[in-house]
């Protein structure tokens, strides 16, 4: 399971960043050759960075590529190194799901509730903020992933 969920976030992460070289090479194109700048496509570049950043960083979390500073796992024994890697998992999945999810959560409701669209692109402000809580999401569920499979903490 989350092979293929590696594989489809992978490929969506690479489709986004695709279309945000398009939008930003179209804005070039339309300002600098066309003189006569595109509308929308700083605001959908904008929306997709973000989207890609957020889920990039569950992506990272998901492939143990997210920054930390490992300074005391090496000093452990191994059963030791999966204590705490198991603790370290705890405390990101309290944060994912407090801030993330919780807070995220709330983000979107509060702006579906006030009827916020974008200025340009006219899309619901709550589409754009939907993907902090599935990113939430998405860390939970590989962090206790890896808490399921201790294992990997030795390699």
């Amino acid at each position: 399971m989350k092979r293929k969920l590696d594989k489809i976030l992978g490929s969506f992460l690479v489709a986004l960043l695709v279309l945000m070289v398009f939008a930003v090479l179209w804005q070039v194109f339309s300002r600098y050759i066309a003189n006569n700048p595109s509308s929308w496509t700083e605001e959908v570049s904008r929306y997709l960075f973000i989207w890609i950043g957020i889920l990039g960083a569950a992506y990272a979390s998901g492939q143990q590529t997210h920054l930390a500073i490992d300074i005391l796992p090496p000093k452990l024994n191994p059963p030791n190194r999966i204590k705490l890697r198991i603790f370290i998992n705890v405390l990101i999945i309290l944060f994912s799901l407090t801030v993330m999810v919780i807070g995220g959560g709330n983000l979107v409701y509060v702006n579906y509730e006030l009827g916020q669209f974008s200025a340009a692109l006219n899309i619901p402000l709550s589409f754009v903020y939907l993907i902090v809580p599935i990113s939430g999401m998405l860390v939970t569920y590989y962090k206790v992933n890896e808490i399921m499979h201790p294992k990997t903490y030795l390699v």
